[in-house]
């Protein structure tokens, strides 16, 4: 081999080299950019406790589920749910904060419990993990458990695991630093919540 194709090959060969390591530490990079553009959304909406929401949610497990308008007010822990059945023409309200629950809207008056989410799964039959989806909803993880996250090429969530729940959601075209998904679903076995949101407010941004 002349000196010169030996050059070549060896020049060659280095930028092979170059060029797999490059492809490696890209998605590594990707993800810890990702990560960190998500700490910065969880910071940022630390400082926007009070928000709601208006939209369309179908439930269902074991067979069995329903669909409803819903209607999110959220001032700090204390969360107002209000969902009407179109259909059945049956309307609840759930009030309360973490620990505290109260049901309204039932035969026999309002119901209290420690659970919102178990009140909610024992009076009406629908798997909804309230305290939970007050963070989920806005795509972050809910605190005092592990989760798991995946993003989009765009930094934004697009799958969150905690909890044996395993949460999707899609996103405006546009991002911003608060811009909220337009769609949540969540599921758990045969457990399924799907929500359409028709509009954010106050600290969130209409998708």
């Amino acid at each position: 081999m002349s000196s010169a194709l030996r050059l070549f090959v060896v020049a060659m060969a280095f930028w092979l080299s170059s060029c797999a390591t490059t492809r490696v530490v890209g998605p590594t990079a990707s993800v810890a950019t990702s990560q960190a553009r998500q700490d910065a959304r969880v910071r940022l909406l630390a400082t926007h406790t009070d928000w709601g929401l208006e939209g369309r949610v179908a439930v269902s497990s074991n067979g069995q589920g329903g669909s409803a308008r819903i209607d999110w007010q959220q001032s700090g822990a204390r969360f107002d749910v209000r969902l009407s059945a179109p259909i059945t023409r049956q309307s609840w309200s759930l009030t309360g904060s973490p620990g505290q629950a109260r049901l309204e809207g039932l035969e026999g008056g309002p119901r209290h419990g420690t659970d919102a989410g178990l009140l909610l799964r024992e009076a009406t039959g629908w798997d909804i993990p309230i305290t939970s989806l007050a963070s989920w909803l806005r795509g972050v993880a809910a605190p005092g458990s592990p989760a798991s996250m995946t993003f989009g090429p765009g930094g934004q969530p697009l799958e969150l695991v905690q909890d044996g729940w395993t949460i999707t959601y899609r996103w405006p075209e546009a991002l911003a630093p608060l811009a909220m998904p337009g769609r949540i679903e969540a599921r758990r076995g045969t457990a399924r919540v799907r929500l359409a949101v028709d509009r954010w407010i106050e600290g969130g941004a209409s998708p």
